[in-house]
């Protein structure tokens, strides 16, 4: 009997280490089976901003090149998300971080996700400026003695979100000059460091707005997507394809809708609007890709596919009952806070367009009013109609909605005339984008020109001063001159002299008013493309600076040539031609001298070459007449919608009195900013400064200490100017 028992004991623990043996094997062969996919790295472009992509962590490759100075870098150590990521990267000193082990690594990941979680409990509110930053931190293995977290052959960096920073130094690093800002919305740090364990990061990026700069770098773009709120349930949207027809009649029954941000892929279609009903998620476009299908036989290759919501009935004015019952319960629509511009539309109301054309031209609108997502977070609209003289129908305030645009649209009637265009651009550039008619200040002005066939006065002295007024012009001309109409046309090239640049980018030509609808989608990017809007007013653009240096004999040789090279430190922070920034210098000893006037140079290199050819005077030091001097040889000449700055230079006490000079300075308008060094007097630099002395008066012991003031003088210029209203 034991020896039963005895056998059946070893058949089970045999049995039970054959099954053992046999899990184990099966195991392995199911870890070898199993593979891990292959991370595929986006690659993006050196233009790339940070702002621009939205995803919250990413692994990213910069080509090689992004050294190159138009790749604008802004800050040192923290940078402004407006910068590029990968010159932001070769610009980072990172030599510091090359002596971090593991554990510090892992300590840098903890406060930064610390610094995260705070964002949402209000703990470091303080240190916020407006909303998230961003952080790219290098791949790959440490080196000893490197620069930057990359070279200028590029590589892979590692990007992620952290708490937000306002206020940017400038410096040069690794072959890179970044620039100095006083605040931005976003920022991100860069560092060297490995990715964590465990992350898995998206193979195609996110951008912000339909123009993906992925697209021009041959990369695929994933739609985000925003988690759906509590409780609520996604409506399915009932879609109806409709075949854009070529006759007059069929021009006006389809509304367009802004591009989602996938806009870059292949399958992707304009987003439906419905319009019953709005999604709770007002601050993103819907990620829901539509696939259109082949075309049907004896469709024109010149026709446009466009989607229609909901059903026929909608455009009629009737909303479907399920729609009906959520109706008074949705929030109002904020707009497309990606698209946030002051628009004013400047239609064409002359007589020789006729009613037919006039009511094609407000389907236009209302069409480009829809497809905007118009509100207040979003883009806002007003229009002008132009005939012998242009009149005001609604402001950027009257109406906040696309639907309410789109009403009043409807009501407008036609006012006859001639085409003065350029009368109505003075109109707008004086009293549309101003503060009482709702102009918001950090949006930036967009006016577009709509014109039949060509204007009946001169555009290019309105359009002029409307550009420095930081308004950037685009012109529709529809049905322009032909080649036996020219002589009729008073202005040649009219077009071109009344856009902001003559790049093609401002300018739409229309052949016939019957495909103005085209025009829609192509003009909605290009408006809403705010990095391309060159004619904003920015503290960097919008001023005539005129620096007053002293030349008097305490001042010396070497240290004359430091004050130029401070003067050249400060030059290059602003973009300089003759609708931007401009530059002029006085010397002063006993007497003054101008070195170049405001019209003199219209380019940054010029600029710089004409401070380095100054020569040194040597004698004594009258301030005080050298201010009045600058006010009448510089600033009588300063353009009116030009910020007028004067920067002066001293190193001792003035011989005769500074106060009544400075004060007639104040109350022309120009803001001064006063620099001592060494034997400066403190309270002269009070009396001569602008209100409040402390934000625009500096003193520095020693003249190679100079250039230590550079990034404080720029903070307090852009601070001073982005408090004010834009025009």
């Amino acid at each position: 009997m034991e020896i039963v028992v005895l056998t059946m004991k070893a058949s089970v623990i045999e049995m039970f280490l054959v099954l053992l043996v046999t899990g184990i094997h099966s195991n392995k062969e199911t870890t070898k089976k199993v593979k891990r996919p292959k991370f595929t790295v986006p690659q993006i472009n050196c233009d790339v901003k940070a702002g621009k992509i939205i995803n919250p962590e990413f692994v990213v490759k910069c080509p090689a090149g992004c050294q190159d100075p138009r790749y604008h870098v802004y800050g040192t150590d923290i940078y402004a998300s407006y910068s590029s990521v990968c010159g932001a990267a070769v610009h980072r000193n990172n030599r510091n971080a090359t002596k971090e082990g593991p554990e510090d690594w892992r300590r840098n990941v903890t406060a930064v996700v610390m610094a995260w979680r705070q964002m949402g409990t209000g703990k470091v509110r303080r240190r916020v400026t407006g909303g998230p930053a961003w952080s790219a931190v290098g791949l790959g293995s440490r080196k000893e003695d490197r620069s930057g977290v990359l070279d200028n052959s590029g590589g892979k960096i590692l990007v992620r979100k952290v708490a937000g920073q306002s206020g940017y130094k400038g410096s040069y690093s690794n072959g890179v000059q970044s620039l100095s800002l006083p605040r931005w919305r976003e920022s991100f740090i860069v560092s060297e460091a490995k990715p964590q364990k465990g992350v898995t990061y998206p193979s195609a990026l996110t951008y912000s707005s339909s123009k993906s700069p992925a697209a021009k770098a041959g990369e695929t773009t994933k739609a985000y997507q925003k988690p759906s709120v509590p409780g609520t349930t996604a409506q399915p949207v009932t879609l109806i394809r409709v075949l854009r027809t070529t006759t007059a009649e069929a021009t006006h029954t389809t509304t367009l809708s802004k591009p989602s941000p996938s806009a870059g892929s292949s399958t992707s279609s304009p987003r439906p609007q419905p319009m019953g009903q709005r999604s709770q998620e007002l601050e993103l476009w819907s990620t829901t890709v539509y696939t259109s299908s082949p075309s049907s036989a004896g469709t024109n290759p010149g026709e446009t596919d466009l989607w229609k919501p909901g059903s026929v009935l909608l455009n009629a004015g009737f909303v479907p009952k399920e729609e009906l019952s959520t109706q008074s319960s949705e929030p109002v629509s904020q707009g497309d806070p990606s698209c946030k511009i002051d628009l004013s539309f400047l239609i064409d109301g002359s007589a020789s367009i006729g009613k037919r054309r006039f009511r094609i031209q407000k389907q236009f609108l209302a069409d480009v009013a829809q497809a905007l997502h118009i509100g207040p977070a979003g883009p806002l609209m007003g229009v002008v109609q132009y005939g012998d003289n242009p009149a005001t129908h609604f402001n950027l305030k009257t109406h906040v909605s696309s639907r309410d645009l789109k009403t009043a649209i409807e009501k407008i009637t036609q006012r006859g005339g001639l085409s003065n265009v350029g009368r109505a651009i003075s109109f707008v550039t004086k009293n549309f984008f101003s503060k009482v008619n709702g102009n918001r200040g950090g949006a930036p002005n967009v006016a577009v020109v709509i014109v039949d066939g060509w204007p009946t006065d001169k555009v290019e002295e309105a359009s002029r001063l409307a550009r420095e007024s930081g308004i950037n012009i685009f012109f529709i001309t529809i049905e322009g001159a032909v080649e036996n109409e020219k002589q009729y046309v008073i202005e040649p090239n009219f077009a071109n002299k009344a856009v902001c640049r003559t790049n093609g980018f401002y300018s739409l030509n229309v052949q016939s008013w019957f495909s103005l609808h085209k025009t829609v989608q192509p003009l909605v990017k290009r408006v809403c493309d705010t990095e391309r809007l060159a004619c904003s007013k920015t503290c960097f653009n919008s001023a005539d600076i005129g620096f007053v240096i002293d030349g008097s004999s305490s001042v010396g040789t070497s240290n004359f040539r430091t004050v130029l090279q401070f003067v050249a430190n400060l030059s290059k922070e602003f973009e300089i031609s003759d609708t931007d920034t401009r530059i002029g210098a006085v010397q002063y000893t006993y007497e003054q001298r101008l070195e170049f006037g405001f019209d003199d140079y219209n380019t940054k290199p010029d600029i710089l070459n004409a401070i380095k050819r100054v020569g040194y005077w040597s004698g004594g030091t009258s301030t005080g007449a050298a201010i009045n001097y600058a006010l009448e040889q510089l600033f009588k000449k300063s353009k009116p919608n030009k910020r007028k700055l004067m920067i002066l230079i001293t190193d001792g006490r003035s011989y005769d009195d500074v106060r009544i000079p400075a004060m007639v300075a104040h109350h022309k308008g120009v803001i001064t900013y006063a620099i001592g060094v060494a034997w400066a007097a403190q309270d002269e630099l009070e009396v001569i400064a602008t209100h409040p002395a402390k934000d625009h008066s500096f003193f520095v012991d020693e003249f190679d200490n100079l250039y230590k003031s550079v990034p404080k003088i720029i903070q307090n210029i852009c601070t001073e100017f982005n408090s004010q209203p834009r025009n």
